[in-house]
């Protein structure tokens, strides 16, 4: 008795070992699953919140596999729990929802045992997602903001315009030009790309000393990554 006593006591430690192990090979591939996506993101801001949601999906994949096993019963229970269960998280770029099934897939790799496929696993997509960073199918637009205003239509210093863009952005094309107030007046719409020695600011104050006429200067611009 005491033998099956000694047996049932080094199981139960290995098997906390194994817990342990599985639930830091989790965290470490999920944590290098969130860097890829804080490094690869492009766009106005990333939300600190989700990173952390994609690092702990990971563990909770495992830990909801390990506690499964090979248990029927306990998989169709564990259904039913999550059945109740209702998610209302919207993904806005489908890009979030690749990386939140990535850290899933490594919890539930490791849950199952199989550290290989979610080491290599992981490590794959982590590539693919810096590769795809660093080609052309990843990098920035060529323009970073819209400049809107609206002139008179009979204004001769219109020609000023295309000077004053080019003084001041380093790419611009035209979006849209329409007619207002019955043709007395043109609304342009451009996407601008302003040059690094350039003040936005000032571009807004001297078009109204080149174009008179000009009314409604708005210009939005997409600043870098800031960090919630």
């Amino acid at each position: 008795m005491l033998d099956t006593l000694t047996l049932q006591t080094a199981t139960s430690n290995s098997g906390v070992l194994i817990i342990i192990y599985t639930m830091f090979v989790a965290f470490l591939l999920s944590v290098t699953i969130g860097i890829t996506y804080i490094k690869t993101f492009r766009g106005l801001s990333y939300s600190r919140t989700y990173v952390q949601a994609v690092i702990l999906s990971s563990i909770v994949a495992a830990t909801v596999v390990h506690a499964i096993g090979d248990s029927l019963a306990h998989g169709l229970g564990m259904i039913g729990a999550l059945a109740i269960i209702r998610f209302r998280t919207s993904f806005k770029d489908p890009r979030d929802i690749l990386f939140m099934f990535s850290a899933l897939a490594a919890g539930i790799g490791c849950g199952v045992g199989a550290y290989n496929v979610a080491v290599i696993g992981t490590l794959g997509f982590v590539l693919m997602a810096l590769l795809l960073h660093v080609t052309p199918l990843g990098q920035p637009s060529t323009f970073d903001g819209m400049l809107r205003f609206n002139i008179n239509s009979s204004d001769e210093n219109r020609h000023e315009l295309e000077g004053l863009l080019k003084k001041y952005c380093k790419t611009f094309a035209l979006i849209t030009l329409r007619e207002m107030q019955q043709g007395e007046r043109l609304d342009y719409a451009y996407h601008v790309k302003i040059r690094k020695n350039r003040k936005s600011a000032l571009l807004i104050k001297e078009m109204p000393e080149k174009i008179p006429s000009v009314r409604g200067v708005g210009l939005m611009l997409q600043e870098t990554t800031v960090e919630l």
